[in-house]
């Protein structure tokens, strides 16, 4: 059995650091000179421009025209024109004193069929984007893998097809090759759980499958491009900056009953450690999810040493803690989320609990592995229910959400964690995949029949707190 006693849970309450108390005024210098501060977005959210200048169908663009997938039939054809107003954002995001963006590349805008024949037209696009954010001290972040996978390359199989392997390595060769001169800051896959379990599980998210028997040659094959990417990059860009990141919730039993702490044991398992094992060399962990050894059906000789890479830093992404309780309901996991509205509990407009100790306990967590150089919160944000009122959106929630999340940040810092930056959940209000346009987490609302952009109190919030 792999020794893991270093990913022993820190208990359910922590006191605070020596001279930190939760609620006590912080600010932009407490995190240091070098701390990274800025958004984070996806292409399929925000681009629009779905059939312009050669760019192919991704499985997104086939799930959003299903009738019934989304919420309201809503769809990403327009979203936030971003594609044409990427300018006037950028520099709307410099103006509150962001200097970090992340964004991803619509694979099927650079490769419309998923491999072969280039689109020089995506790419020239991607340049002008990241040339805009050079020239306002906008230092650009590229995510190869946010979501949106050819439809060509689904007709094969997708994630499925092991296949897929040396196709992403060939779509992570092109983009490096293209932008490595000037990007550095390169995150390899966007949550690879949430592609395993929602898109191809529930069939919540594209490309829509259901069945528990897609699921593991899928988990591997995305574990598998996570290391392979990782080694193209390193290749490619030989001063970049690479990592890739994890949507990762503290998980909780709801008693401490036994079969209730070994749910919670599963559930973490298959949350928080399923990818981020495998790259550090650790396999994936069986010892607490005994159904992962299954994979074993998947893997070829060698496999144990692909699945690994160094990547520079780990993004975590955190938005919500998981209490899990045992249910006989769930063959193999043996457990059920206990939702937040049954707990009575503060939530955003997703109906997910505001819990800033969680992230806190998720960075301690993640701080624990001897592999994790750095970590960077790749995403964190809330939506809710934002109105316009006389040309203004008074967002307080949000703006103590940030407030909370960030002192647990500076928490984890504080203890020892080596937590290089904060990209916030999101820039622009934009398209939230089944849910459609009606939640909002951007700091900068967006009026979508219109296309105005109007700067939320967070927003402002956030350029008060980042000035110089």
């Amino acid at each position: 059995m792999k020794n893991l006693d270093f990913l022993a849970n820190a208990p359910l309450a922590q006191p605070p650091a020596p001279g930190f108390a939760p609620e006590e005024a912080f600010t932009k210098a407490d995190f240091g000179q070098t701390f990274r501060w800025g958004t984070a977005t996806a292409a399929f959210q925000v681009e629009g421009a779905v059939r312009e200048d050669g760019r192919g169908p991704s499985i997104w663009d086939t799930f959003t025209h299903t009738r019934g997938k989304i919420k309201q039939n809503h769809h990403a054809d327009l979203a936030c024109d971003f594609y044409h107003r990427y300018a006037s954002d950028l520099e709307l995001l410099r103006s509150l004193n962001f200097n970090q963006f992340r964004f991803s590349i619509s694979w099927s805008r650079v490769l419309p069929a998923g491999r072969g024949a280039v689109n020089q037209a995506g790419l020239d696009y991607y340049h002008r984007v990241i040339d805009t954010c050079l020239e306002l001290g906008i230092e650009p972040w590229i995510t190869l893998y946010h979501w949106d996978l050819p439809q060509a390359l689904q007709n094969l199989g997708g994630w499925k097809n092991r296949d897929v392997v040396g196709w992403f390595a060939d779509y992570v060769a092109l983009c490096t090759q293209a932008f490595g001169d000037k990007v550095k800051n390169w995150i390899i896959l966007n949550e690879p759980m949430a592609v395993a379990a929602l898109g191809h599980v529930t069939g919540l998210h594209a490309p829509g499958q259901r069945g528990l028997y897609h699921f593991l040659p899928v988990v591997h094959h995305l574990a598998l491009c996570q290391a392979e990417g990782g080694r193209v990059v390193r290749q490619n860009v030989p001063d970049a900056y690479v990592g890739t990141t994890f949507s990762c919730s503290q998980v909780e039993p709801y008693t401490l009953r036994y079969k209730d702490l070994q749910a919670a044991r599963r559930a973490d398992a298959l949350l928080n450690r399923l990818f981020i094992e495998p790259s550090l060399g650790l396999g994936y962990p069986t010892d607490a999810f005994p159904y992962l050894t299954q994979i074993e059906k998947y893997l070829r000789p060698g496999d144990d040493e692909r699945l690994a890479f160094d990547f520079d830093f780990v993004g975590l992404q955190n938005y919500f803690r998981v209490v899990v309780k045992h249910s006989y309901l769930t063959p193999g996991l043996w457990a059920r989320e206990v939702p937040a509205r049954e707990r009575q509990v503060p939530l955003t407009d997703m109906g997910w609990e505001v819990a800033p100790d969680g992230l806190y306990h998720i960075l301690k967590q993640f701080g624990k592995y001897p592999g994790v150089r750095e970590i960077i919160v790749s995403e964190n944000g809330a939506a809710f229910a934002d109105e316009v009122q006389n040309g203004r959106v008074h967002d307080g929630q949000r703006i103590d959400f940030f407030q909370k999340y960030l002192a647990s940040v500076l928490r984890a810092k504080r203890e020892g964690v080596n937590v290089g930056g904060y990209l916030v959940w999101s820039f622009l209000d934009n398209f939230e995949w089944a849910e459609g346009y009606r939640p909002r987490f951007g700091l900068v609302y967006v009026d979508y029949p219109t296309q105005q952009r109007i700067v939320k109190d967070s927003g402002y919030w956030f350029a008060d707190f980042l000035k110089e």
